[in-house]
């Protein structure tokens, strides 16, 4: 990749030659030393050299890279953390990443996987040896080069002796590869959550997918901590080990030496023994003896931590069986990702902004809007159905009634004065996934149910109705869940005035209800050999279709739009879309969908606007100037993409130009939400960040109020507006308002 215009020509007195790459942190670029030696320089972005914890960070990272600077890894050159700008140079390592290489070959076996799980162990040992732990093994920071693998990124590692620098509401990794000690309680991360991860990416390296792959990160995360691993599709004498390093509790785990030691001991093929075969039971007894061994005599290395405290995990994505794949190991970033979708994507400001029936409620406020009568800033908890059940609220206010669900609450009443409740309906005791709030009218509140993987109830998943005013479950109808397939996004059922449109459940057609009574006004069949999905265009509703075959294979790229009569469900002429896309909002009377940029079968971001006049059918395409990776939301006819380490970019959906981008200190902000002259954009943690709509510029910034996981992606938005109060949803069924003039002070 060429420098671009900008770049600076030198660094440290090294000549710049080429961009090899850009992330939230920094520019990494090709020089030369001054006898022609490639180096790699890792240059800081300029927005972070004021900032005294990442320069600490970055000085870490600088200091655990020289302690490990050897044969598995990349050695430090030269650098300089204390510069006006930091940088830091190291050996350039020439070959692809694991991530680039199972995207476009496929995953690795016999030999070639026996030999990169040896070279990681290699890497690990030496790197446990000078007491660091990595913190962040993943696919993207292994490098293949011709002499084997490498070990690249040291920016969130530290020493085992070190204070680690994550605070309140922070949680520093990539969910399919952290160790459930790590999702838990990152302050006490010891060499043996290195080990876990090496497991979770031998099994990725085997097989494409990680071991607890799910459809919503947030459920990736709860599975690493309470669910067994799929090893299925490893060869077994491999699966054997792996099973060692994914233990769940960090001292059971094989050290990195015990682990080269097992690994030497596979066959050079890795064989392909039943698991009843020799070289399975071999490899179990080996694992067995030095578990024994290691329960009797302790290893020499630096110690693990002691078993983490209760789960933290989070979602309320409902996840059909044959979703798109929205896990993205190319590019996951060293922070954690968050649920796809989810909640009321699809009806708030940050997704189609109004109520698509043209009833805007109480959710956007408006200059001078006042505070709900007798308001006072306050906090709750609001307590799900069950206790083993991701809690991810989200919440929809009308007048004083502030409507919210997700997990285990199919919906809950709440005063938006004082935040107390006036009802809550949960699930009746019926085994399920999770719950994600659809929408509300002036009298009914529509939950989506999902039942939990493996279990009998029928039907799977439903649309559920409950009385606005009393909490009362009026009916419930069996639905769907493909939308996340076709549209990329959760939205099986959607509000539209005061009826509700679903996806009936053989996912084979649409149909409309009145939102109270139940009753059916409408079922339209979709159109043959495809399934579809209900979008909102401001007043008017479209379904956006995809072949089955495209469904069935996770690979939606020619998407259909029909428009949808409201009152008829009569389908209008098919409109062809250049995708994949996912619909964002409307501007201008025309829907807006973001063209998706896939690296095999991974997302890398967005690269493209499409905008579709359903009058006139003409679909016209914007190229955007780069490719944005992050989480998408539209507001006020802009789109918006808030970056994992919380820059948010605004960009023109007419001409798909950048407006302003602006670094916030929220890290994987989900939104905006816009109301009272700002946009508010949040995190799993309770973190707020209001910024100017015109040029960005931040307004305020509240300090975390739950734990929960930061740096995610594909969020949906967590603000709610009523009126001038600011209500938001955090992790752990965390629920708090205060002023919008009047914000939490942050410090």
């Amino acid at each position: 990749m060429s420098l671009r215009r900008g770049d600076p020509a030198e660094i440290g007195g090294y000549p710049l030659e080429a961009r090899l790459g850009s992330g939230g942190m920094g520019t990494v670029y090709l020089a030369r030393t001054s006898s022609g030696r490639p180096v790699a320089i890792k240059l800081i972005h300029q927005q972070f050299a004021g900032d005294d914890e990442f320069r600490i960070r970055f000085r870490q990272e600088v200091a655990a890279a020289r302690r490990v600077s050897g044969a598995f890894t990349a050695a430090v050159v030269d650098a300089a953390p204390e510069a006006e700008q930091p940088w830091m140079a190291t050996t350039y390592i020439e070959g692809h990443t694991l991530a680039q290489r199972i995207a476009t070959q496929g995953p690795l076996n016999g030999a070639e996987l026996r030999r990169l799980a040896i070279g990681l162990a290699e890497a690990l040992r030496d790197i446990h040896r000078v007491g660091v732990v990595h913190r962040d093994l993943k696919p993207s920071n292994v490098v293949l080069s011709p002499e084997g693998p490498r070990v690249i990124d040291f920016g969130i590692s530290r020493a085992v002796d070190q204070q680690t620098l994550t605070m309140t509401g922070r949680v520093i990794g990539t969910p399919p590869f952290m160790s459930p000690e790590q999702l838990q309680s990152p302050r006490g991360v010891g060499p043996r959550s290195d080990v876990f991860s090496l497991g979770t990416l031998l099994v990725y390296a085997a097989t494409g997918h990680g071991p607890f792959d799910a459809d919503s990160p947030y459920m990736t995360a709860y599975q690493v901590v309470h669910e067994e691993p799929s090893l299925g599709a490893v060869p077994v004498a491999l699966g054997a080990v792996v099973e060692s390093c994914l233990d769940k509790e960090p001292e059971r785990r094989p050290s990195a030496d015990e682990l080269l030691v097992l690994l030497r001991d596979l066959p050079a093929d890795l064989g392909a023994a039943d698991a009843n075969g020799v070289g399975a039971g071999r490899t179990r007894d080996v694992i067995t003896q030095h578990h024994f061994a290691t329960r009797a005599t302790p290893a020499p290395t630096a110690p693990t931590t002691a078993p983490a405290g209760p789960g933290t995990g989070s979602t309320g994505i409902p996840i059909g069986r044959r979703l798109r794949r929205r896990w993205r190991p190319v590019l996951a970033a060293a922070v954690a990702v968050a649920a796809i979708g989810g909640g009321v994507a699809a009806l708030q400001a940050g997704g189609f902004g109004e109520n698509s029936g043209g009833d805007k409620g109480n959710s956007v406020a408006v200059p001078g809007a006042a505070l709900p009568v007798g308001f006072e800033p306050w906090r709750r908890t609001v307590q799900g159905g069950r206790e083993d059940i991701p809690d991810e609220l989200r919440c929809v206010a009308r007048g004083d009634a502030l409507f919210c669900g997700g997990g285990g609450v199919v919906a809950t009443r709440i005063r938006a004065r004082d935040g107390s409740r006036v009802w809550t309906a949960k699930s009746p005791g019926v085994p399920v996934q999770g719950m994600h709030l659809v929408g509300a009218t002036d009298d009914t509140v529509l939950g989506y149910r999902f039942a939990a993987e493996g279990a009998s109830q029928d039907p799977p998943s439903e649309v559920v109705a409950i009385d606005a005013n009393n909490g009362r479950e009026l009916w419930s109808v069996p639905s769907g869940a493909q939308s996340t397939a076709v549209t990329g996004r959760t939205q099986d059922a959607l509000v539209v005035g005061s009826a509700v449109v679903t996806v009936d459940a053989s996912d084979s057609r649409l149909e409309a209800r009145d939102a109270h009574s139940g009753n059916v006004s409408w079922t339209t069949p979709f159109p043959a050999g495809t399934q579809c999905a209900p979008v909102p265009v401001g007043p008017q509703l479209v379904a956006m279709c995809a072949t089955s075959a495209e469904v069935d294979a996770s690979e939606v790229r020619h998407p259909t739009l029909y428009t949808v009569d409201r009152a008829s469900g009569k389908l209008g002429r098919p409109i062809a879309v250049n995708g994949p896309a996912v619909p964002m909002g409307v501007a201008n009377g025309r829907l807006v969908l973001l063209q998706e940029h896939m690296e095999g079968t991974a997302l890398a971001g967005y690269d493209g606007v499409a905008r579709v006049d359903p009058a006139s059918r003409k679909v016209t395409y914007s190229r955007l100037a780069k490719t944005y990776a992050g989480t998408p939301g539209m507001a006020d006819g802009t789109v918006y993409v808030s970056g994992q380490t919380g820059l948010v970019t605004a960009l023109d959906p007419a001409t798909g130009r950048k407006r302003w981008s602006r670094q916030t200190a929220v890290e994987g902000a989900s939104g905006p939400v816009a109301g009272a002259g700002a946009l508010y954009f949040s995190s799993a943690t309770g973190r707020v960040v209001a910024l100017s709509p015109y040029d960005g510029k931040p307004l305020w910034t509240t300090d975390p109020q739950a734990d929960g996981l930061t740096g995610e992606q594909g969020a949906s938005p967590r603000v709610t507006v009523a009126g001038r109060a600011v209500i938001v949803a955090a992790a752990r069924n965390t629920l708090f308002a205060f002023d919008a003039q009047k914000p939490p002070k942050s410090g």
